[in-house]
């Protein structure tokens, strides 16, 4: 009875040793908690197509890190970060009514994402940043600018779930930003 309490607690001091997995090469997981914000003004009725938008990060495979203790946590994915803005970009354009196709449009949404991380200390603190060109049908820009949007949530110490929403959620905020803005809405009717 003895050699099998102390097997436990041994296994048990062993995995405490150890600490927590670290988060890496983590699939990216769409999980909003936060709603889209529609401006007051009428949606285009123009065609728009996304283009996968390219990652320009330098460090492509950080998302994120942990800060509460003196050793950084990283976060780390292998996936395509562009592509998951993009994909759910698009998704949120659908949602605000706005027409999206894969084939030919009036109107080209390109983008480079040159931020998509959350730091994490008390809260978890996200931040993305995408360059964003509105491409007419005849090639010329109708706009050009960077988008942004940021999040920020409590929740458990390093737990990917909460990694996953606030960039989620950050992504949310980007689109309700853009589909706010007068000049953005004017390119995507092709003005």
């Amino acid at each position: 009875m003895r050699t099998g309490l102390l097997v436990i607690l041994l296994a048990l001091s062993a995995a405490a040793a150890s600490g927590t997995p670290l988060l890496e090469h983590v699939p990216l997981q769409w999980r909003p908690t936060s709603e889209l914000q529609l401006g007051a003004r009428t949606m285009s009725g123009a065609s728009i197509r996304f283009e996968t938008f390219q990652d320009v990060r330098d460090n492509k495979a950080a998302v994120g890190e942990n800060l509460e203790e003196d050793r950084p946590k990283p976060v780390t994915t292998s996936e395509d970060v562009g592509a998951f803005v993009s994909r759910h970009m698009r998704e949120l354009f659908d949602q605000a009514g706005l027409k999206t196709t894969e084939g030919d449009a009036d109107v080209t949404i390109r983008g480079e994402v040159k931020q998509f991380f959350v730091r994490e200390t008390n809260t978890y603190r996200s931040e993305v940043a995408v360059h964003i060109t509105v491409v007419g049908r005849g090639g010329n820009t109708l706009w050009n600018g960077v988008a942004t949007g940021d999040a920020a949530r409590f929740g458990r110490s390093y737990k990917l779930e909460n990694y996953q929403e606030t960039l989620s959620d950050a992504i949310v905020n980007t689109v309700s930003s853009m589909l706010q803005s007068a000049e953005f809405q004017n390119a995507l009717s092709g003005r």
